[in-house]
This record gives C-alpha cells, structure tokens and sequence, in this order.
C-alpha cells in the first residue's frame, strides 16, 4: 500500500537535524511537526540553539519563542550556523561555536542576545558584541562543584598514579606486593598553589582542605579578602611554581595569561611537583609541558582541557604514563549540565524581555 505524501514528507524530515518549535504533538512515527506561524508565533522572538543540550533549558524556552535547535550531539559545521542565524533574536551557543562578527553579520540587526552554555566565553567577540549593543550571557557558579570534583579526581588520579596501576591490572604486570612499586605524592603535609583563586579555584581549595593539606598558595591579579577562609597565603606566580607540590590552574584565559605554563614555568617548578589543568587548554604550552614531564623535570600533569579539543589521537602527551587526559569533562553531571542549559536559556529570554541577564559578560 503506497504512503499518502504527507507522511512521506514526514519521513523525509526524519534525518534532520533541525527542530521547530514551541512543539506541536509527535506524530505516530514520532517526527516533530511544523505549522505555518501562527498569529501567537508571529509575535514570539526566534531562539537558535547550537546544539542538543540538556532539557531543562529547552523546556525552559517552551512557549517563550520561536524555537530552532541543530539537532546532533555533534558541533554545527560553520557554514549551517551562518545560515540559521540569519533574522533570529537570540543565539543559544557552546564552546565549540566561534561567535565573531561574520557571525553577527549572518544574524542580522534582528540579534538582541547571545549567550553560551559554559563559563568561558574567550569564542564570544565580546568587544564586537558590545559594538552593536548585544548583550552575552555565560553560566558561572551552576558548574563549581562539578568542576571542583572533578580538579580533586584528576589530582588524585595523576599523584597517586592510577592510570598506571590500571593499566599494570589490564597488561599482567601486577605481580607481588612490592614496597617501591607506584609510590606516588600524597597530599597530606603537602604545598598546594593554585593559579587564580575564584569562585572554582575556591571551590577547590575547600575540597582539598581535609586531606591534610600543610600550606595553601595563590596567585591572582589582586589580593582576595575570602582567602582567610581557607587559609591560603596571596604570593607572586614564581614563588607559587617553586614552592607547591601541587599547581593547579583554575583561572579564566586572558591574552595575558595565553602560554603562562610553559618551558620557563616548568624550570621553576619541584621535579617532584604535579600540575594540574581544568581551566582552559590555551594556559599551557603543550610541547612544553610534554618536555617536562619527558625529561622530569616535573613529576606529572592531568588536563581536561587542551588545544586543540579533541585532542588528537597520536599527540605525544598520551603516549606518557605519567599524564592523565580528560576529554574536558569538569562539568558532566546531570545537575550541573541541566543547570547550565537552563540558566542559558533564561539568560537570553530576560534580555528579549529588556531584563538584564540573570549571568551576563560585563
């Protein structure tokens, strides 16, 4: 029996990977539908989201706009993005999604709000927005404690060399209990310096405090009054490498401080020391550091952020066991994540509405 060709359209839509809402009901083959715009849609701002993201911030967006989602876990190729943009009045975008003025340009005058799924905005032109006065959103504080979690994980997993002893299971070559065998750095009585004492950094600091820690460094552009709390002693970034056991960079990236760990940083540093990466990949000089660690001049590293990500498969960094990469999963917890996608979402919709954004670029 030949199909009526309404519902072969329908199928034909089923490999897209675009979405149309507010939602209408699913068909029997479960293929969202589309209407012609309404005289109630007609009157509601157009949101494009970048990517699949998690539902609390879609079914925050329901009903509020005209809604438009590139529907893939996988990252719109630049030239769909240029296309879809074109007349919508916000932009709800990720990392992965460079947001300069070609894009600004593709959307139009109609563009009134951008705002990212993350806490670094570095692939938003910011300057170029606040040339044609559209605001950007971004969404701290809802990922410290994820990320926070995780920045202690991979500290443990590098000092305490778990890779190794996985792998020593997997490959037979765990055999009788030796005393020297994958001895690594504890962190009680040890030196911790952190590189950029906000809100994650804080966060960190607060975890890693019962494991004994003996001293807490911190490097920042100026003194921070909450410091006291921990305790953590505000020092020059020379003295924080040659002291600390541990170096942890938690700091948002600035053309300041784009390369600052590399080949001089790492002379500086204990040979015995671990640094640790859950800030941005453009911090480190990677070659560098892959020298470092080589040589031993620097016990070892754990990253969950490089340059490039992903980081690709024959990079000498992963044929190391004394470097744990992560492929920048900080903030991959179902709370965290919803949080993010939902606080995106209303960052956009109040500055549609002429609200400030609840978490907006200043």
């Amino acid at each position: 029996m030949s199909r009526p060709n309404s519902v072969i359209k329908l199928l034909s839509r089923a490999n897209s990977h675009s979405r149309v809402y507010p939602l209408l009901p699913k068909n029997i083959f479960g293929i969202i539908l589309e209407a012609p715009m309404s005289t109630t849609t007609a009157n509601l701002p157009k949101v494009f989201v970048t990517r699949r993201v998690p539902e609390d911030g879609i079914n925050f967006l329901r009903n509020k706009c005209v809604l438009t989602q590139w529907d893939s876990d996988d990252a719109i190729p630049r030239e769909e993005l240029k296309k879809r943009v074109k007349d919508i009045d916000g932009l709800f975008c990720l990392l992965t999604e460079k947001i300069d003025a070609e894009i600004l340009d593709c959307a139009g005058p109609s563009l009134r709000a951008v705002s990212t799924m993350s806490v670094g905005y570095d692939h938003v032109d910011f300057a170029e927005c606040q040339k044609r006065n559209i605001p950007v959103g971004f969404t701290p504080d809802v990922l410290t404690s994820a990320t926070a979690e995780l920045t202690v994980a991979l500290l443990l997993s590098v000092s305490r060399r778990i890779k190794e002893g996985i792998n020593a299971v997997k490959d037979g070559s765990w055999g009788t209990w030796k005393p020297l065998w994958l001895c690594g750095q504890g962190l009680d009585g040890a030196t911790v310096g952190i590189i950029g004492l906000g809100r994650i950094g804080f966060a960190v600091a607060k975890r890693l405090m019962p494991f004994g820690v003996g001293k807490m460094l911190y490097a920042e552009y100026e003194e921070k009054d909450y410091a006291s709390q921990l305790p953590a002693e505000y020092v020059d970034l020379d003295k924080l490498l040659k002291e600390s056991d541990f170096v942890l960079g938690c700091c948002a990236l600035t053309k300041e401080n784009t390369g600052l760990m590399n080949s001089a940083a790492f002379k500086k540093m204990k040979n015995s020391a671990i640094f640790i990466n859950t800030s941005r990949g453009g911090l480190v000089n990677q070659d560098d550091l892959y020298q470092a660690l080589k040589s031993g001049e620097i016990l070892g590293a754990g990253l969950d952020v490089t340059s490039p990500e992903p980081l690709p498969t024959d990079h000498p960094l992963l044929t190391l066991d004394n470097c744990v990469v992560l492929p920048h999963i900080a903030s991959a917890t179902m709370k965290s994540r919803n949080a993010m996608s939902e606080l995106c979402a209303r960052n956009i919709i109040e500055a549609l509405n002429g609200n400030i954004m609840p978490a907006q670029v200043k």
